[in-house]
């Protein structure tokens, strides 16, 4: 029973806060118990989002997301390493397995979502624009 809570905690934590490969989520939540931290990508200083402090640890949003599904798979939300990605580097990132999850501002498009082979979960910000 306590097996099966770990991997709903897991799988909702996964469906919830990241994006992750759907044909491979099995085999990518396997990859990362096995290494023991998850690998995970934010925006390369976005004040609010994810910014390093005067020690070094990374703030923000992003980086708070990234240790809830550290403490989801792990039990402890210091098991999460940082990759700080700008716009151009997060796609691939992801794709090649460098990183696990990417928790930085993306927006979710039809074309993002039908034609790069990863799966958009939860949004977590939602921000506005207006028109004259």
């Amino acid at each position: 029973m306590k097996m099966l809570k770990s991997t709903l905690a897991v799988v909702t934590a996964l469906a919830a806060f990241g994006v992750i490969g759907a044909a491979n989520a099995g085999t990518t939540l396997d990859a990362i118990k096995k290494k023991g931290f998850i690998q995970c990508g934010v925006s390369d200083g976005l004040p609010g989002f994810s910014v390093p402090d005067s020690t070094g640890k990374i703030t923000g949003i992003d980086a708070d997301v990234c240790r809830a599904v550290a403490a989801a798979v792990f039990g402890d939300a210091t098991k999460v390493k940082f990759s700080q990605l700008n716009a151009k580097e997060r796609f691939t990132a992801l794709q090649s397995g460098e990183i696990d999850i990417l928790s930085r501002n993306t927006t979710w498009t039809s074309s993002r979502d039908a034609g790069m082979g990863l799966v958009f979960t939860g949004v977590t910000y939602y921000d506005g624009i207006g028109f004259l």
